[in-house]
């Protein structure tokens, strides 16, 4: 960062900062910022502390939100014999935008990952057995608990701690079906997801 000026590599160095952004990238960003106009600068360091101030954890189900606990975990129209569990926030939208499921959630905001150093105590797994209580959950028995963690070698460790955590429950855990992507071809899946999608066929 020695041909830049130090404001110009102090900016350059904050976002390489960011997850996925490289040295080159981050060139880039930067030299964006220089080019926009001061007020557009401002809306976005504005937009940055707002998110910092204003954003906090719901206290059920650990999503990020504005309001506490968030709309999800008092929405009256959801499902409360039903949990997704999922990893991260975005995890969530992901489901949501199927607008099939209409259950409650609970994000973890990670994975279990022993190379990380990331073991349960990391996770936001302290709240969850408590919501499985009826007294806790406005009075409704939770059904069925689903584990929608990414099918990787760490989310695949995370559904089965929690599979192992719940079993003394006697809950019903049920994991999301993984195999063939919807307008995929067979000749260039891999020897997992085809072992997945085998093992998950359903009838027709």
């Amino acid at each position: 960062m020695l041909d830049y000026s130090e404001p110009v590599a102090k900016l350059i160095d904050e976002f390489k900062r960011l997850p996925g952004i490289g040295g080159k990238s981050a060139q880039r960003l930067a030299f964006y910022v220089l080019r926009r106009p001061l007020a557009e600068v401002e809306q976005f360091a504005s937009a940055l502390l707002e998110v910092k101030a204003k954003i906090v954890f719901c206290t059920v189900c650990n999503n990020l939100t504005d309001v506490n606990p968030c709309l999800y975990c008092t929405d009256p129209k959801r499902d409360r014999s039903i949990i997704c569990v999922v990893e991260e926030p975005y995890n969530l939208v992901a489901v949501e935008k199927t607008r099939s499921y209409r259950g409650l959630y609970h994000i973890l905001h990670g994975t279990l990952s022993p190379m990380r150093g990331i073991g349960p105590d990391e996770l936001m797994l302290a709240n969850l057995l408590p919501r499985l209580r009826p007294e806790n959950n406005e009075g409704v028995e939770i059904k069925e608990l689903i584990v929608a963690t990414n099918p990787n070698t760490e989310g695949e460790a995370t559904a089965n701690y929690i599979a192992r955590l719940l079993k003394p429950l006697g809950l019903l855990v049920t994991r999301i079906a993984m195999g063939m992507p919807v307008g995929a071809d067979l000749e260039f899946v891999d020897e997992v997801t085809m072992d997945k999608a085998l093992t998950n066929r359903h009838a027709i």
